[in-house]
């Protein structure tokens, strides 16, 4: 009932309905299937479609090719995983902050002893911050976490990705020239970003991995695989735990599991990576970079480029 309702590839890793589950419930009950809304939920869930919710662009409508977008991701990430190469699905979790205030969520504690924590959240800049980057392998169902103590940008996001391909990619995916990312179209690796492509290129030029790029459209960073099977879960993992100093925060991320055996591995990046860093024209001659057809500006390939060495 749902498949002619289900927008992008029945089949594909990304599920998504517009029906309602009570609407669902309603239609089947009328086709003398009496059910719960609840069970049409426990069911979708069953069937990996998730609960998504509409987030509004700047010009507060959907981009027209939303979702001819989502079906190009998909016939790209069933095209790496048949063969066996790696996609991973990429994002920075929201800031957190690094000290003794208020973190959402109830843990089970004797009565009347809750945790003591700041009355307010509302720090100067100087109170540091946790910046966790996350790479999800879709394939092999693992995450890789880099906290970083810095800043949010271009370069922090492809370092991250680096650590990933030199902690598990590079081991997982030994024989593999090919990696394919899946991103958000905003934020520290936004399609925009000139310092994202420019530390693309030379991550590309480091390990010899072709790199595909596939960017969600505007609006839609909730169906980024990276957010539903590894950010919320941390989320869960460590609600109600004041985030006190950023060894706390690594512990949690990486003891973070699934039912469906999600495993994380979380380390922590110290480096510094300072804002307002601008990208020349010249440097962006220099990306080995190749638009597809279909809005090259979200799809795109970087390889490596040939670099002649002195003798």
């Amino acid at each position: 009932m749902i498949d002619a309702e289900t927008r992008g590839d029945p089949e594909s890793p990304l599920r998504w309905t517009c029906k309602s589950t009570r609407t669902i419930a309603a239609t089947l009950t009328r086709r003398k299937h009496p059910i719960s809304h609840t069970k049409v939920a426990q069911i979708l869930h069953d069937l990996d479609y998730s609960l998504q919710g509409n987030r509004k662009t700047a010009e507060g409508e959907d981009h027209p090719d939303r979702d001819a977008q989502f079906r190009y991701v998909n016939r790209a990430v069933k095209r790496y995983l048949a063969r066996g190469w790696p996609v991973i699905s990429v994002d920075t979790k929201k800031k957190e902050l690094i000290g003794n205030y208020d973190n959402a969520g109830q843990q089970w504690r004797r009565a009347k002893q809750p945790r003591k924590v700041q009355g307010h959240d509302f720090p100067g800049p100087d109170v540091p911050r946790a910046y966790p980057y996350g790479v999800y392998d879709i394939g092999r169902n693992t995450g890789f976490v880099n906290v970083g103590t810095d800043h949010d940008t271009g370069a922090f996001a492809v370092a991250s990705i680096r650590g990933w391909w030199r902690h598990e990619g590079k081991r997982l995916y030994p024989k593999v020239r090919k990696l394919l990312i899946s991103a958000d179209g905003g934020g520290s690796n936004g399609w925009r970003l000139r310092l994202w492509k420019v530390e693309l290129q030379k991550f590309a030029d480091e390990s010899g991995l072709t790199l595909s790029v596939c960017h969600f459209p505007p609006g839609t960073s909730k169906w980024n695989k990276v957010e539903h099977r590894l950010f919320s879960f941390i989320s869960s993992n460590w609600r109600g735990e004041p985030l006190r100093n950023y060894e706390t925060i690594v512990k949690l991320i990486a003891k973070t599991t699934t039912a469906k055996g999600l495993t994380v591995i979380c380390r922590l990046d110290r480096h510094k990576y300072p804002t307002g860093r601008k990208v020349s024209a010249e440097e962006m001659k220099r990306v080995n970079i190749y638009p597809e057809k279909f809005h090259g500006e979200w799809n795109y390939v970087i390889k490596p480029r040939r670099i002649r060495r002195s003798r």
